[in-house]
């Protein structure tokens, strides 16, 4: 488990939902699932008994063998019965869907929303539930628990459960260590660690608290509702790991020319040593060292020649680098829960094996959906704000037939025939309440 020193509390932390502002567990494991509401008393009521498992933040730091939390899409609270007017209050994004707005995330090709999994994007995913805790037993157990507490309500079913867990040494479908540059929350009660960045306003993150720019942002009504809720956008991707294993093969002739080449794609080692501070060879030391690791610029790296522009971990956090368009990244940052799913390919796999593995997107924060589909359009399918025209995120983005990524250098070299390392498999928006919130809910 990340540890990190504890300051006195200014939000509410006992009516905010744990995981909001909590992070995972080292190891972990866990399962998400997805219900849908075919009676509205039967939904309020598992509302009302999930409450009870759901753990606030107040104690966040506090051993605990499992976390529950919940989350609402909008066809969710309206198979529950919310009062139109309430309905109306949600921002409008949120209320038409993740598939709906597939123009403004680009959501084209392998991702377009006619490919998703059943049963994304169909209105009929409503609840999520999600449990996710540091052992396997504790994981099991809880799931059991809540999945007996619903067991006699006929009138809520799963549609989908995907159970998840990091893969060996804390690592992502493509190897490498994952879980950085988490945002400081002002008033959560957690400093933050070396290169974190100075507090942001509690209000980008959870609603009802002033935001960066001195206000809070509109929430839904009633106050009962909104207030320590926020928003979630999850997004399931399947990564194409033999892909990536080809790539780097097309691209170097040595294992060490490889490695680099895969630390220059996503701006860190496997390890998760930043180019940063180790740009000629991995340093395992420093990718351990969670005081060390994220405390980085990019200054005196205006053209990228130790971390590429065009670098995954670059373009989500551009730190201090010079953008061509002009951009507030500090209201462009995420509270990220992302999980990995599936067994991991061998190293040298050159074929797919045909298993499902990859990475569950979950990003949080009162204006996540704002940010996710800027994301998506701008810094993940674009390059004009590094000056990179069409080239696209080498980790996310839908890459074209004649799709490439530049390593800097003197001269640059460009690697064609890069391809979609990660497809979409499906994802919606969700808001979830705190638990006063919850409450609301259940006793509408």
């Amino acid at each position: 488990m990340l540890h990190r020193r504890l300051t006195r509390p200014t939000l509410e932390l006992d009516d905010i939902q744990a995981t909001v502002l909590r992070p995972r567990p080292a190891p972990y494991y866990g399962t998400h699932a997805l219900l849908e509401i075919t009676d509205a008393a039967a939904g309020r009521e598992a509302l009302r008994r999930l409450r009870t498992r759901v753990a606030s933040a107040a104690a966040w730091h506090e051993p605990r063998p499992a976390w529950t939390s919940v989350a609402l899409t909008f066809p969710g609270l309206r198979a529950l019965g919310v009062p139109a007017a309430s309905l109306e209050s949600f921002p409008q994004p949120f209320r038409e869907g993740m598939a709906a707005r597939a123009d403004r995330l680009r959501d084209h090709g392998p991702n377009d929303p006619a490919r998703w999994e059943q049963p994304f994007g169909t209105g009929r995913v409503h609840l999520a539930v999600t449990v996710i805790a540091q052992s396997a037993a504790a994981w099991q157990q809880e799931v059991r628990d809540y999945e007996t507490a619903l067991g006699d309500l006929d009138g809520v079913r799963m549609v989908l459960r995907q159970d998840f867990g990091n893969q060996p040494n804390g690592t992502n479908a493509f190897g490498f260590k994952d879980g950085f540059t988490q945002p400081v929350v002002e008033g959560s009660g957690v400093e933050g660690r070396p290169g974190d960045g100075r507090p942001i306003k509690a209000g980008e993150f959870v609603l009802g608290y002033p935001a960066e720019g001195g206000y809070p942002l509109p929430m839904p009504s009633p106050t009962e509702l909104g207030r320590n809720g926020t928003f979630l956008v999850f997004r399931k991707y399947h990564s194409h790991v033999a892909a990536f294993n080809r790539y780097l093969h097309r691209g170097a002739d040595t294992a060490e020319g490889r490695e680099l080449l895969a630390a220059k794609l996503v701006g860190r080692w496997r390890s998760g040593a930043p180019l940063a501070l180790a740009p000629e060879r991995d340093d395992a030391a420093l990718g351990a060292d969670d005081s060390r690791n994220n405390a980085f610029t990019y200054h005196g790296d205006p053209r990228g020649l130790r971390t590429p522009l065009g670098s995954h971990v670059r373009r989500m956090n551009p730190r201090d680098t010079e953008l061509k368009v002009l951009t507030n990244v500090t209201i462009h940052r995420l509270i990220r829960r992302s999980t990995t799913y599936g067994a991991p390919l061998r190293d040298d796999a050159l074929d797919d094996d045909g298993r499902p593995r990859g990475l569950d997107f979950i990003a949080v924060g009162a204006r996540a959906i704002d940010t996710v589909e800027f994301l998506q359009s701008e810094w993940i399918n674009s390059g004009n704000f590094i000056g990179r025209g069409t080239e696209k995120d080498p980790m996310l983005g839908v890459q074209d037939s004649n799709s490439y990524f530049t390593v800097p250098g003197i001269p640059p070299r460009r690697i064609d025939g890069i391809e979609t390392f990660n497809t979409l498999q499906g994802g919606e928006y969700f808001f979830m309440p705190g638990l006063t919130g919850l409450g609301w809910l259940a006793d509408l």
